[in-house]
């Protein structure tokens, strides 16, 4: 059987009340062992939710959690052997922990929207002002250079080699050295940076 995770909330409340009913009117499931796992859900809702107090999950999120953590055990545990889920011992005991923990911590990694604050969105208006300033002075600065300087630093920004270089501008290596180097020292001029 397949998991319930991609469903939405409603849809996956569905199916675990499709699989509990349908459990509960399993052949063997007579009515008088039907009103002991009646209880026992009743039982296991209560457990869940004190779990999930304690765990701080938001409380709107407590049902669908709960849900998950009955179709899980639907999956594991036979309905007949529920009525040992909250004894002290044994292995049903440990698949129903082993679920609750898993639907807790899935729970606590989900996104937590928030709201972006004053503050951040000042700053981010600030850091793209100042980006604009910056690319403004970069391409003023770059005005200064010869278009084949431009070229050259173009090239080396984008990681080509001196080498390289002068073999897509046919040129010697020794020229592309010189005339990157004399670039580089007409943008610091420009931008007023002393290296």
């Amino acid at each position: 059987m397949r998991g319930t995770r991609g469903l939405n909330p409603s849809s996956r409340t569905a199916v675990a009340a499709l699989m509990i009913g349908a459990a509960l009117s399993m052949p063997d499931g007579s009515s008088a062992t039907a009103r002991p796992v009646e209880r026992t859900i009743a039982d296991v809702q209560r457990y869940c939710s004190a779990c999930w107090r304690n765990a701080r999950l938001p409380i709107d999120s407590w049902n669908d959690c709960t849900q998950e953590v009955l179709c899980r055990l639907i999956q594991t545990i036979p309905v007949q052997r529920w009525d040992r889920l909250l004894e002290a011992d044994g292995e049903e005991r440990r698949e129903f922990v082993r679920a609750i923990d898993a639907v807790r911590k899935r729970s606590q990694r989900s996104r937590k929207w928030t709201p972006l604050s004053e503050e951040l969105a000042d700053r981010s208006a600030r850091n793209h002002r100042e980006i604009d300033e910056l690319r403004d002075e970069v391409q003023r600065a770059r005005d200064v250079l010869s278009p084949r300087q431009r070229r050259i630093v173009q090239l080396a920004a984008e990681g080509y080699s001196v080498r390289e270089i002068a073999d897509v501008l046919n040129l010697p290596p020794e020229r592309v050295s010189d005339e990157k180097y004399k670039a580089i020292n007409k943008l610091r001029q420009a931008i007023g940076v002393n290296c």
